[in-house]
């Protein structure tokens, strides 16, 4: 299993690296600070004649388009993999499923490592030094 878990890490390593940062920045994005919030009273007045929002609805503005906002939509393509096609798509499943493995093998390798510990009498302790 410990060979499995190097060699698959060392191949999709750079795949998970590239869906860890193209999420965190599509994420930054939707949370950057986009000038302050929309004037209610603008809202109300871009809003087509004769609309009126439907009872029990919330009906927002939209959002102004501009800055970290307008790349919302490229980093979740790069981050979905969509922006290679098929093959990218493909590759970020794949990354998705070898970041499951990961997460296993590794909780799987460590119980091996602290039953070894234990059963060696060497401090039987959760975290060792």
């Amino acid at each position: 299993m410990r060979k499995w878990h190097r060699w698959l890490s060392v191949f999709f390593g750079v795949f998970l690296l590239w869906i860890a940062v193209t999420g965190v920045l599509s994420q930054v994005a939707v949370l950057w600070p986009g000038g302050g919030s929309p004037d209610p009273a603008a809202a109300s007045a871009s809003a087509p004649p004769g609309f009126e929002c439907p009872k029990g609805w919330r009906c927002m503005p939209p959002r102004p388009q501009g800055g970290m906002r307008s790349l919302v939509g490229l980093f979740h393509h790069l981050h979905s993999g969509e922006t290679f096609g098929p093959i990218g798509t493909a590759i970020s499943v794949l990354s998705g499923l070898a970041m499951i493995f990961f997460a296993f093998s590794g909780l799987w390798l460590y119980i091996q490592m602290w039953r070894n510990r234990k059963e060696r009498a060497l401090m039987p302790r959760w975290f060792w030094r």
